[in-house]
């Protein structure tokens, strides 16, 4: 059977629904080939009757098996007889009746074709032993079920496929050979599979919770497989009839592959059977994963009541924003999941997420999953050899075994220590006290408290499918797709109701214009809000053109969620700075997503770039590509809980009573501060070894010199006296506590300085102060790291702190 890369015996698909069977379409066995339902119940009763069917001939004499094989079976007469197959005299009605006795089989019956008797037809199988006749057995009745097939299906592409695999069976009863699909590719087709990019999906994204949190992400993961081994794809017709635009040729090809190795094999199990997550990849996942995720949503919506109640919140909340972030990944060029070296030599080992095949079970809810223990392909007679998944105790790059339930490590070589760090097993404990596992994803409550994050009710609704997310735009090369056109629509009439100022004309030109993109916030089908932008990957920003809710949706907090998500769009593009021109409306807005006035893009970089405006205020964002902005809040949230847990602990243990010291009583005179019970557990420590000068005149002298060192220093020039407010505007509201060195003179002649850490503590908070208003590039930014230098140099060499 040539099942890809030609027409002729190409793809095709069954006449039933694309789509899952019920809600518990994760487990559910698909419809089976040719009987036309849709429901995992019809399917079962088929595969179920099919196997009743094949235990009975099992289990008859041998005479009557060899009756069955034997209408399968050439003739082997002398005389080179080309009789196919032995035929009854007598063939039994059709339908059988249910009163009539079975006849006795009879091996000297002549054939009603040729006339040889049925013991011509069976002497090759007079030596052959049980087992194997039994295997030949289940061949026939899988021949049987496909000519049934074969007749019943309509679409014309399916029927051909169920044709060529009856005739591959057919030949292998003649031949009394093994049935392999013969085709220029074997599974694997593509790599990574979907089940190792899931596998990566969950290490990239989850891999720094905690373990709890952590095995519920994975409960998820191993949710989805399962919906994916199960999901009954759609004809290629039928597809073509939907998106007429997609690539027709490699679905067809795709198809024919999944009813060949996956879907028929199910209920033919003569066939070879192969998990479609373990053989197919991203180019498969990506042509079902969107239908797929709305009918999956759609079903966990309706049958919401009927869900057991430990489970409710793991479907309705986590799996739809599970579907989401996946759906980023599966879509996103850039998804680093999908490389076939994802993470190697970076990390331990991965979380290893595997799926079983098992015969075709009865309807099972959406919330099925495998058990969590790990599966060894290899003891798995019906699972893809081709595929054999790393075990979850491999070793680490350290050589020592890592647990199941242990956090998986970070790169330690990456992340430097840094000195007053909480060490991360304190961190792991006191997370176990304050975190439920299956709230991994923040508070599920619908009553937001007036603390709660601007975004908190978005990013619910957003988890619940009730809105979601979307970078679109216009294309010149492809075909136009009716739905983003429609969006594209109602972004133009959102933004021209709420920026009445803008020309209709002007805006319908940019959005519609196939250079700039717009992510669109989607609720119940349409628009409702939308930011407008324009990439510019050579100059390093992106200008942000329009941005708008429209006013009956606003005070909801989608407007911060637009715009994190934006920023995390643009992360996995390697963008990291934002500019936009805000009108007095939007500079509040702006402000509050992390916008200034002080633009960190050089003004060589944007020139010429970006529209300008008259009457409105240029801002800009810097991007820290390490931070998660969707889920932002609810990670401050956490560490809040934590560091109060943590100083609750600590209180507890500093306020322990300890008894009173008597060895000043045994005449000691003086004991080290740091033997004292208690005092280390209050924070003390002990007082660095640099020299504390105690004579104030010689404190005086070496603090003078020091200072006029570094005044006549050559970068000394922009921190001689103080800021003007005239040469630096807004340096007073970003700068609390300024300090120059004009300052630091006069408080050195009023002997304000009475210790060295006085000194040193203004002279540190004139660099820091420098760095924190002006940009890295700039001369006053280099100025401070030079003079820095200098003045710790003089502050050694006069011994003050040690060397």
């Amino acid at each position: 059977l040539k099942t890809t890369g030609n027409s002729g015996g190409g793809g095709g698909g069954m006449s039933v629904q694309q789509g899952s069977p019920a809600i518990g379409a994760a487990g559910s066995a698909p419809a089976a080939p040719g009987a036309g339902g849709t429901e995992g119940s019809g399917a079962t009763v088929g595969s179920a009757r099919i196997a009743a069917k094949k235990a009975q001939l099992r289990s008859s004499p041998r005479p009557k098996k060899l009756e069955k094989l034997g209408v399968y079976s050439s003739c082997k007469a002398e005389g080179a007889c080309k009789c196919n197959g032995w035929k009854s005299q007598n063939p039994p009605p059709t339908p059988p009746r249910t009163d009539q006795q079975p006849n006795t089989v009879n091996l000297l019956e002549p054939c009603r074709s040729c006339s040889h008797t049925l013991g011509d037809h069976v002497t090759h199988l007079e030596n052959v032993s049980e087992e194997e006749m039994n295997r030949l057995l289940g061949i026939v009745l899988d021949v049987e079920y496909l000519y049934t097939c074969v007749h019943k299906e309509e679409d014309a592409d399916t029927k051909q496929v169920y044709f060529s695999l009856f005739k591959l069976l057919r030949k292998c009863i003649l031949q009394m050979g093994k049935p392999v699909v013969e085709a220029q590719e074997s599974p694997p087709f593509e790599k990574p599979s979907i089940e190792q990019g899931v596998n990566n999906f969950v290490q990239y994204k989850f891999s720094h919770l905690p373990s709890k949190e952590r095995q519920t992400i994975v409960e998820l993961a191993k949710m989805f497989l399962n919906q994916i081994n199960y999901w009954q794809l759609e004809t290629p017709s039928q597809r073509r009839q939907r998106a007429p635009a997609d690539d027709a040729a490699g679905y067809k090809v795709n198809y024919t592959r999944w009813l060949c190795y996956c879907n028929v094999p199910q209920f033919c199990d003569s066939l070879p059977r192969y998990e479609m997550t373990q053989i197919f990849g991203r180019t498969l996942l990506g042509s079902v994963f969107t239908v797929m995720r709305k009918q999956l949503l759609e079903q966990a919506r309706q049958e919401k009541d009927t869900l057991p109640p430990e489970k409710r919140t793991l479907i309705l909340t986590h799996f739809p924003k599970f579907l989401s972030m996946l759906e980023e990944e599966v879509y996103s060029h850039s998804s680093p999941i999908w490389s076939e070296d994802f993470l190697v030599g970076s990390t331990g080992g991965q979380i290893q997420i595997h799926t079983v095949i098992s015969a075709p079970p009865v309807a099972r809810p959406l919330y099925y999953s495998t058990s969590p223990v790990s599966v060894d392909p290899s003891s798995c007679g019906s699972v893809s050899p081709a595929r054999k998944t790393a075990s979850a105790l491999e070793p680490s790059p350290g050589g020592q075994k890592r647990k199941p339930s242990e956090p998986i490590p970070h790169d330690e070589t990456k992340k430097l220590r840094i000195v007053g760090d909480i060490p991360m097993e304190l961190i792991n404990e006191v997370m176990a006290t304050i975190t439920d596992p299956t709230s991994m994803l923040g508070p599920e409550t619908s009553l937001l408290s007036a603390h709660s994050a601007r975004d908190e009710a978005a990013r619910l609704e957003e988890r619940r499918g009730v809105i979601e997310f979307h970078v679109i735009g216009n294309s010149l090369n492809q075909k136009p797709n009716k739905r983003i056109l429609m969006w594209l629509v109602g972004l133009q009439n959102v933004f021209s109701h709420q920026l009445p100022r803008m020309p209709k004309e002007y805006i319908t030109r940019l959005v519609f214009d196939p250079k700039h993109k717009t992510l669109s916030l989607i609720k119940d089908g349409r628009v409702i809000g939308g930011i407008c932008f324009r990439m510019f990957p050579s100059q390093g920003f992106t200008e942000i053109v329009f941005c708008a809710v429209t006013s009956n949706e606003q005070v909801k907090g989608y407007g911060t969620h637009l715009m994190n998500h934006l920023k995390e769009y643009h992360i996995k593009h390697d963008i990291l700075n934002f500019l936009t021109y805000a009108d007095e409306y939007a500079i509040g807005y702006f402000k509050k997503q992390g916008f200034s006035k002080d633009i960190k893009v050089p003004k060589a970089k944007y020139l010429g770039y970006i529209k300008d405006y008259e009457g409105a205020t240029l801002m800009g964002c810097e991007l820290n590509p390490s931070i998660p902005y969707t889920e932002f809040s609810v990670i401050i949230k956490k560490q809040k809980e934590i560091i109060k847990k943590l100083i609750e602990r600590k209180q507890a243990q500093i306020r322990k009573v300890y008894p009173g010291l008597s060895c000043f009583k045994e005449g000691v005179r003086q004991i080290p501060i740091e033997s004292i019970p208690g005092i280390r557990e209050t924070g003390w420590k002990p007082v660095g070894k640099g020299k504390e000068l105690k004579d104030p005149d010689q404190l005086y002298s070496t603090l003078k010199t020091i200072l006029q060192h570094v005044k006549s220093h050559q970068n000394a020039w922009p921190f001689m006296e103080p800021v003007k407010k005239t040469e630096a505007p807004g340096y007073y509201q970003v700068i609390r506590f300024p300090m120059d060195l004009k300052t630091m003179s006069e408080r050195l002649k009023s002997r304000y300085y009475t210790t060295r850490k006085l000194f040193m503590a203004d002279m540190q908070r004139i660099f820091t102060n420098c760095r924190e208003y002006n940009p890295p590039e700039s001369q006053y930014y280099k100025c401070a790291n030079l003079l820095e230098k200098v003045f710790y140099t003089k502050i050694k060499e006069a011994g003050l702190i040690e060397k």
